[in-house]
Formats: C-alpha cells, structure tokens, sequence
C-alpha cells in the first residue's frame, strides 16, 4: 500500500513514525556496541585468565607430565577460543554497529530532506488559500457595498423631497460599487480556481511523491535492520568451526592424559641411581667377654662359607660411622644439601646422566649455530673479495676467528661433558653387571657414596673380575717368608682383637700372607697398619692374614689400641 494514497492527510503522523525508525536503529545500534564491548571484555579476561595460569618458567623446566601438557594445551586452545570472541566483537563493530551509525546519519539527512519538501509544499498551499480567501472576503465586502448603495439608490429616487443632484449622486455611487464587485467577484474566481489547481496538485502530486520517499526510506530502513540482524548472527556462525575445533582439541587434550606414562616420568625425574641400602650389622659388644666366642654367638659370615670353612665363627660386626649412616638414611629423614657442581656429581647418578645427556645437547645446538654462522661469515668473505665495491673482506675476520674460537670453547665443553658422560655410565654399567652370587652366596654388594650422595669410586681402576666392585690401588704385595708367618700364626696364645673393620671391596688374597675377604664382610682387626698400606686381620672363622688398609673401613676399640 502508498502512503501517497492512504495517508494523504497525515503528514504530522508520518513525521512522527519516520523519527521513531530512526530512533529505534539508534537504539539497536547501541546495543550492539554494548554486546560486542561484552565480548571484547571476555576475550580480554579469557586472556588474562590464560596468562595468569600459563607456566612463566621456561620449557625446560616445566614438568612433562601428560596432565600438564594437557592442561597447557587446553590453555592454548582457550587462548584461541578468546582470539574468536575478538574476531565476534570485530565482525559486529565492522558489519553492524559502524554499519547502522553511518546508515543513521543518513536516513536523517534524507529524512530532513523529505519533510521539507512536504512543509514547502503545504506553505504553498497555505498561501494560495489566504490568497482565495482574502479575495473572497473582498469580493464579499464589494458586494454588500454595492447592495447598500442600491438601497440608498432606490430610497433618494423615490423620495419627492431628494433633489436631483442627490439622486444622480446616489446612483453614481451604486453604478460603482456593483462594477467593484464585479472585479472582486472576477478576482476570487481567479484565486479559487487557482487554489483549487494548488490543491489538486498538493494532495495528488507534491504530497504522494514526498510520502512515496517517506515510504521508501522507512522500508530502506526496514530492510537495513533485517541485513543487520544477519550480520549480527553471522557474525557468531563464522567463528563456530574454529571454536569448534578449538573444544575439539580441549577433547584431545583430556583423551592424551595418561596416567602409566605420568608415572613412568615421576620414576625418570627422580630415580637416583643408588640401589637400597643394606641390612644394617649386628653390634656385638660381647667380644672383649669371650675371646673366642661361645656357641650362641650369632655369626654375620654367610652360611655356604661358614660350611666351607668347616667353623662356626662368632658375628662381630663393625658399628656404622655417622656420616655413612647419615648417607644411607636421607630417604627417611632430610636429604643433605649438596653444593652444586659443574659434572653435576652432587646429583645421584641417573639425574647426572640425565643433566649431562640435556648439556650435551644444549652445547652441540650452540656448536652448530656458530658453524653455521662461520659458513655464512666464509660466504660473505668470499663475496666480498670477488667483487671488493660490496665490503672490505678483512672487515669479517675478527668476527670469523671469535666464531672459530667460540666452537673451539664448545668442542671443549662437549669432550668435557661427554667424559663425565662416560665415567656415569661406566659406573652405572658396572653396577648393572652384579648380582647376587649363587656360587658363594654373597650379599650384593652396595655402592659406596659420599657423605653427599655421589660415587667415590674410579672407573679406571675397574677390577675385571665380574660380580666385584672395583677397589683402589693396592699397596705394593706383601709377600714375606713364610716361616714367618708360621712363627707368627703358630702362637698359642691369639693376638688380641683390638677393633673391628667392614670390606669395602672385594679382595682375592692370592698373595701368600693375605687374606681374601668378600665384599661387606666383618674382619677383627688384631693389628693396625705399620705404614705399609697393610692391616692384619683375622676372620670370625679363625683365618687370619694382611689385608689393603684402604680396602677395609676401620672401627678400632675402645681402650684396646696398642694393648
């Protein structure tokens, strides 16, 4: 339906409903500035909350549990999930809000325009009105006139009395007044036929063609607020395949957290290396009672060399020192705290391993930067002496030999490294190939450690004997007479004990006059070294010989040295 047509008469209405549609996009427009300031405002939280709990340490350091990688992963992805409700509040700035300001601004300009041209129209028509009506009311007024003048007229001209020159007055006067309001009347004719022209026009032309464009802004408007209700939904559904794929991997993400892996990475982070410390040795304090021991002592020497040697010998073992004890107890009480060392030896052995393995590498990364810079600085080089208008080439020498210098660093670091690489993997290889003999039934040997956790002893004095830990140097042999050692051993009276010692390796005694011990085993200490590296020592079968000092450690009794 047309306005023009419809309603012809009802331009106030019209102008009042035009203002309203503006109003109303306004209105709209306004709040998708304030949906999209929404959105903006969660992207901006969504980040915030992303970089409050993302690991502000560097990627080495950050636990590799399949937990936190996917947590970190679901970071990632809800930081991409914030990037799409910005491309929202984008999209709805863009394609709508700016969109519905600038169309605003233009449905007032033609909205203006439009009105207008419709009050000049009505003015118009307003002043041919005033114009027909003024000429009617003249043409009125000369017609009342001229009917005054008739009466007065007839009145003189009947009257007996009224002189001539009275009456030809009279009639003058209404001769007049009638030929005035013919004019009037001709010129009211003249106005009403031209208003009634106006009008037709006003009210069949001027008007519909104004309330047509009324009509067709307010539908422009119409149509521009359906494109923008799109828009505004488009603008979400663009979005909807990324934060799809963006749930999708926090759905990966939760499926690759496993817990057999998170565990096998607490066992690599933290495995030291270091096997379980053994049983701890009976003390017996009974030895300085019975010189030979009774038939209740309880022995520590193992039952297949007990039954070999025929004897059932007392068990006397040495009492652990402090810091040994200290050193095997750190698991149930608080770990001794190591000064941090460049081979990393505070650390135990796997984590060494592990620390030396992650330099290593970081070091040969570095090499190949600084080869590959060398490569670049001998391409420049060569460029510049072929064509010398580009640069000087000796320019680039300083730089070249710091760079040959700087790998020769790194080549030095690495063979560094890797020798510590080798002599942790050498010990940990030799402490894989032992195992608990069947043959003797020997304890299985224990690592000796440092007060501060990290291994003493030297992988270039390996003893190739499999199943033995490698002991330090021997002393220079001690191979006396052998009558001396019957004048000696032949005593009735046995030398008194005078402390106790532990082996720390295993000795073979292959020499005449020593005397083989195995591993951890307890020997009675019956006379101290005399500063040849030699300590003699007497089994608690009876067997007694020299034994390396350095290969024993040594608890001497009270009151018993030099009796």
């Amino acid at each position: 339906m047309s306005w023009g047509t419809e309603l012809w008469d009802q331009f106030d209405n019209l102008d009042k409903h035009t203002q309203w549609g503006i109003d109303f996009l306004e209105r709209y427009a306004k709040f998708v500035k304030e949906r999209l300031e929404v959105e903006q405002n969660y992207a901006k939280q969504l980040r915030n909350l992303v970089k409050k709990y993302c690991p502000k340490r560097s990627k080495d350091d950050e636990p590799r549990f399949t937990s936190c990688l996917s947590f970190y992963s679901i970071l990632n992805e809800l930081n991409d999930y914030a990037g799409q409700r910005e491309l929202v509040a984008e999209e709805m700035a863009l394609k709508v809000y700016n969109e519905l300001m600038r169309y605003s601004q233009d449905l007032k300009a033609e909205r203006k325009h439009h009105l207008q041209e419709g009050r000049k129209a009505q003015q118009y028509l307003d002043q041919c009105w005033k114009q027909m009506d003024n000429s009617k009311k003249k043409f009125e007024r000369e017609c009342k006139e001229a009917e005054k003048s008739q009466l007065n007229y007839e009145r003189l001209d009947s009257d007996i009395n009224a002189t001539k020159s009275e009456v030809e007055k009279a009639k003058n006067q209404f001769y007049m007044r009638t030929h005035m309001a013919d004019e009037s009347k001709n010129e009211y004719a003249a106005q009403l036929q031209n208003f009634n022209g106006e009008q037709w026009k006003h009210f069949n032309n001027a008007i519909p063609h104004i309330f047509k464009n009324l009509q067709h802004m307010d539908e422009r408007r119409t149509v521009k607020l359906g494109e923008t209700y799109r828009s505004f939904a488009e603008a979400e559904r663009k979005v909807i395949p990324i934060i799809s794929k963006c749930l999708d991997g926090m759905v990966t993400a939760a499926k690759a957290v496993d817990e057999r892996k998170d565990s096998s990475l607490v066992v690599e982070s933290f495995k030291s290396g270091f096997e379980p410390p053994g049983d701890f040795p009976f003390e017996d304090f009974s030895q300085n009672l019975s010189g030979t021991g009774s038939d209740g002592t309880i022995s520590n020497t193992p039952k297949g060399e007990r039954e070999r040697d025929g004897v059932q010998g007392p068990r006397s073992e040495p009492k652990p020192t402090l810091g040994k004890a200290k050193n095997k107890l750190w698991l149930f009480g608080k770990k001794p705290k190591a000064p941090s060392l460049e081979d990393f030896s505070h650390l135990p052995p796997e984590q060494r391993r592990k620390r030396l393995q992650q330099r290593i590498e970081e070091l040969s990364r570095e090499l190949q930067k600084q080869m590959d810079q060398r490569d670049a600085l001998n391409k420049m080089k060569d460029v510049y002496e072929k064509n010398p208008q580009m640069g000087d080439p000796t320019s680039l020498q300083p730089k070249i030999s710091e760079t040959i210098c700087n790998m020769e660093k790194l080549r030095s670091e690495i063979h560094k490294n890797e020798t510590w690489l080798s002599e942790v993997e050498g010990k940990q290889s030799s402490r894989g190939d032992r195992r608990p003999s069947t043959d003797n039934h020997q304890h299985t040997p224990q690592g000796r450690e440092s007060p501060e956790g990290s291994y003493t002893d030297d992988t270039s004095q390996e003893h190739h004997t499999p199943h033995r830990r490698p002991g330090p140097t021997q002393p220079a042999n001690r191979n006396p007479d052998l009558h001396e050692f019957d004048d000696e051993f032949d005593d009735d009276d046995p030398l008194p004990v005078i402390g106790h010692c532990k082996a720390l390796y295993y000795f073979d005694g292959k020499n005449d006059g020593t005397l083989m011990m195995a591993e951890d085993e307890v020997l009675y200490i019956i006379e101290e070294d005399k500063g040849d590296g030699w300590t003699r020592a007497r089994k608690q079968s009876g067997e007694e010989g020299y034994v390396p000092t350095s290969y024993v450690e040594i608890t001497m009794e009270k009151n018993s040295k030099g009796s």
